[in-house]
């Protein structure tokens, strides 16, 4: 009984720890983009590149594959009255006697034992009117078609339908029953397969009101994985909204039947905010990680992206010219993050809002006071900060420089510090160019254990976020810890939390 009760324990132990490694969900799916539509796809999938090249997408899909995705979902498989597959009543968009790009998508995704959601759009482009009866006649006329083509396909998961609405500050009736029209047939020609639907929305949805969930209800789909929002700056400084509405999402799907997913959306803008004339590019990798840990800790059961495609993935193959701005970094960030390397564990830790340290009640010294608007935090209460800079979790200091001594009260090995900063560069906040980290035993005599170096995404137009400066494996010993962080342009510096031996 006693060696019985050990492996009981022992098993429940390495159980508690894997779902402890698990508990943040990985990153499944991306959207594919197959036209060049307008400016936002300057980056995407530009104008130079050609989509309509088979060997392009098996060699993208195979890139998503190795990343560890497992659901595509294609955009639309029609624009502007040409088809991207063999179509009995479209022209093809695609050069004939080729193989077309759905054709190539859905070929590799079998090989790679991927999960496609099968469009049924666009009947004529972008802009289709959901309450149009010839667009609704051919949204299913290709889905016939694309399902008699398609639907054999061990790739084939599902339906993408295209009828995206939104949901404020209530899903309207025409889009439920848009939604529902093509549900249906949908169920008689692939009864097995999976019905997603994406709606935009969220940020001011009237989600108290019995009537918002009343709407969801009538809904007789298997998914939704709402739009975040966070990339079309719905608001100034959108995380903490999006993470609030995306928590009574999650209470709410546990009473629908309909699985919840987050659709995290990774880019940000170059020029302005939710424009046709402005393009797509990379977020800053700290923002979009803060975005997948907020849906997780919703309850999200999947969380896919509009878009990994030309944004994150690994530009260098398939993107030769004209990638995105920066996005080989940030494919190099979400590589590093997948892989548990440097600053990422403990920042998402930090996201969780469940993080342990030796500074917690530890007293504080500022050698450079924060400016008195913005000195109602305190950096070791354990206290984090959201993505904004109004929170009293923040202290702000002014000049571009911030200096602070952590008396721990007794000595001890020290061998991780670490400080989050906040960046927001409309409000002239940014992150500390290094940051110098310091040991003391007696509070007098300071020896420099190292200086961090902190980059940031020049694609910080709109977008507010968290970042971390770590020294890890410093295996020092004091008692006091000195922090100072330097911005080179003269920015404020927002600093909520300097962190000694924390447990990530």
């Amino acid at each position: 009984m006693k060696l019985k009760y050990i492996t009981l324990m022992l098993l429940f132990c390495a159980l508690g720890k894997t779902m402890m490694a698990q508990s943040i969900k990985p990153l499944k799916g991306t959207w594919l983009n197959i036209p060049y539509q307008d400016v936002r796809n300057k980056y995407m999938n530009p104008a130079h590149v050609d989509g309509m090249n088979p060997v392009f997408w098996k060699t993208k899909i195979k890139e998503y594959a190795d990343m560890g995705l497992s659901y595509l979902v294609i955009m639309a498989v029609a624009n502007e009255g040409k088809s991207f597959y063999p179509s009995a009543f479209m022209a093809p968009a695609y050069p004939v006697g080729k193989q077309s790009p759905v054709e190539a998508i859905m070929e590799a995704a079998d090989a790679h034992g991927m999960h496609v959601f099968m469009s049924c759009g666009w009947a004529v482009d972008q802009d289709d009117n959901i309450r149009d009866p010839k667009i609704k006649s051919i949204q299913q006329e290709i889905m016939k078609e694309t399902a008699r083509l398609f639907s054999h396909h061990s790739s084939f998961y599902g339906w993408y339908l295209p009828v995206e609405d939104s949901m404020e500050p209530i899903l309207p009736e025409h889009g439920v029953e848009a939604v529902n029209t093509l549900t249906a047939m949908a169920r008689s020609l692939t009864p097995q397969a999976k019905i997603m639907i994406s709606p935009y929305g969220i940020c001011y949805a009237d989600m108290d009101n019995p009537a918002f969930a009343a709407q969801v209800k009538k809904l007789k789909i298997d998914i939704i994985a709402y739009q975040d929002e966070v990339g079309c700056v719905r608001e100034p400084m959108p995380l903490p909204r999006m993470k609030a509405n995306f928590k009574k999402l999650g209470e709410l799907h546990q009473q629908t039947g309909i699985q919840f997913w987050s659709n995290a959306e990774s880019f940000t803008w170059e020029k302005e905010d939710n424009s046709r004339e402005s393009a797509l590019i990379p977020a800053a990798f700290p923002r979009y990680l803060s975005q997948i840990v907020g849906a997780t800790m919703a309850g999200a059961a999947n969380v896919i992206s509009f878009s990994v495609y030309g944004t994150i993935d690994n530009a260098y193959s398939t993107m030769p010219i004209g990638q995105p701005i920066e996005a080989a970094q940030a494919y190099l960030d979400f590589t590093d993050w997948q892989q548990r390397k440097g600053r990422w564990p403990l920042l998402e830790r930090t996201f969780k809002g469940d993080l342990k340290h030796d500074g917690v009640a530890a007293h504080v010294k500022y050698e450079t006071n924060p400016a008195s608007k913005y000195n109602k935090g305190n950096l070791v209460d354990g206290k984090l900060g959201q993505e904004d800079y109004r929170t009293e979790s923040w202290l702000g200091f002014d000049g571009g420089k911030m200096s602070v001594v952590v008396d721990l009260k007794k000595k001890m090995p020290i061998k991780t510090m670490a400080a989050r900063f906040l960046q927001y560069q409309p409000a002239a906040i940014s992150l500390p160019n290094t940051v110098d980290f310091y040991v003391s035993e007696d509070g007098k005599n300071y020896e420099k254990v190292k200086t961090v170096a902190m980059s940031t995404s020049k694609n910080n137009r709109h977008d507010c976020w968290i970042d971390i400066a770590l020294l890890d494996g410093c295996n020092a010993t004091g008692r006091y810890v000195k922090i100072v962080a330097h911005q080179d342009a003269g920015n404020w510096i927002f600093c909520d939390e300097i962190l000694v031996n924390p447990l990530f």
